[in-house]
């Protein structure tokens, strides 16, 4: 994990190893991770210490729940398995890993020197390192004021956040160069990703498409080699991780993602065959309602007949509620994903439907 990838950043900043391994696997140029968001108060922060892609990375379902079981606990306590992170940011998703690691203090370099050790040490079947910094550099971007040269611009000159990217690929040619000198390379499945993308003006804003947007690359034992997949999304990854590794995911139907052969070698898979965009959909829902409901909110102002709509809409009486941000540990009452989007494009045509026309 790179934090806050953008999806361009192979292309436009310097990241040699990256860019070389590219066609040794199967290549997703723009996967698509759930709205970064990422509430500090209600029942989402009493079970959850980071926004909403990580549990859904380790969860494997929107559906989010104490209860769900994540990837490490398929495997541990019986096999090793490993968590290493520069940050307590990931406690939450930190359960039942045999070895688990996440100190602030460290530097990205650090980082890879643990995972060195543990691989020297252990045999975990699944391991996460996490390099933060370059999420945090894109952060400071955000907070920047106008007398920098890089403010409100991850790739202008001098930026911090270009110096994290290119320390992260130099710290992953250092990992894979310890996995090709130790022997095991042959027997590993490395995917190199993140958590969630990058603005151009820094950080994860909740509408900015370039938020939900990051590179995935698959390599390694049994994966297709110069491949390209046009679309992925978080909610697979778990499943498709389980499923590399020779378990059986434990689905809900619907409500759980799928393991994605397509990346496989031996796979007869058809690629031209259209995936689910769940993911993509539910994040353009919550982006337009939210747009919609402002809109309301500043009608109301001039006519409160708009007031009586934002009501409405935070009101399960009358009508199905749309499943926003704020309502995450809710959705599951949806009972699918299908019908999730389907009551939220209800309510959206409400909306639409109750704008004047001037405003269209």
């Amino acid at each position: 994990m790179i934090d806050g990838l953008h999806w361009e950043a192979p292309e436009r900043v310097h990241m040699p190893v990256f860019n070389r391994l590219i066609p040794e696997g199967t290549y997703i140029k723009k996967s698509y991770v759930l709205i970064p968001h990422h509430p500090t108060i209600g029942d989402y922060s009493t079970y959850n210490s980071c926004s909403f892609p990580n549990p859904v990375l380790h969860e494997g379902t929107i559906f989010l729940s104490p209860s769900n079981k994540m990837i490490q606990e398929y495997f541990s306590p019986q096999e090793q398995t490993a968590f290493i992170v520069n940050t307590i940011a990931y406690s939450s998703v930190g359960r039942g890993f045999s070895t688990l690691i996440m100190d602030d203090t460290l530097t990205d370099s650090m980082v890879v020197d643990h995972a060195i050790t543990i691989l020297d040490t252990q045999s975990p079947v699944f391991m996460r390192v996490h390099l933060q910094r370059p999420g945090q550099r894109g952060y400071d971007i955000s907070q920047s004021s106008p007398d920098k040269p890089y403010h409100r611009n991850i790739f202008a000159p001098g930026s911090p956040y270009i110096e994290a990217i290119e320390n992260a690929d130099r710290q992953l040619g250092r990992f894979v160069d310890y996995l090709k000198e130790s022997g095991i390379w042959d027997d590993t499945i490395l995917i190199i990703t993140s958590d969630h993308g990058q603005s151009r003006v820094g950080w994860h804003p909740l509408f900015d498409e370039e938020s939900w947007q990051t590179p995935l690359l698959f390599l390694g034992n049994g994966i297709s080699r110069a491949k390209t997949l046009d679309y992925f999304e978080q909610i697979d990854l778990a499943p498709t991780i389980v499923g590399l590794l020779g378990k059986k995911w434990q689905s809900r139907e619907k409500q759980s993602g799928k393991f994605v052969k397509e990346i496989l070698t031996a796979s007869t898979e058809c690629n031209s065959l259209p995936r689910p965009t769940y993911i993509k959909t539910i994040n353009q829902q919550i982006k337009e309602f939210n747009l919609l409901k402002s809109e309301f909110i500043l009608l109301s102002e001039i006519d409160t007949h708009y007031g009586n709509l934002v009501s409405l809409l935070e009101n399960e009486t009358f009508m199905e509620p749309f499943y926003h941000q704020d309502r995450i540990l809710d959705w599951h009452k949806a009972g699918t994903i299908d019908h999730l989007i389907e009551a939220n494009q209800k309510v959206l045509h409400m909306m639409r439907e109750n704008l004047p026309v001037t405003t269209q």
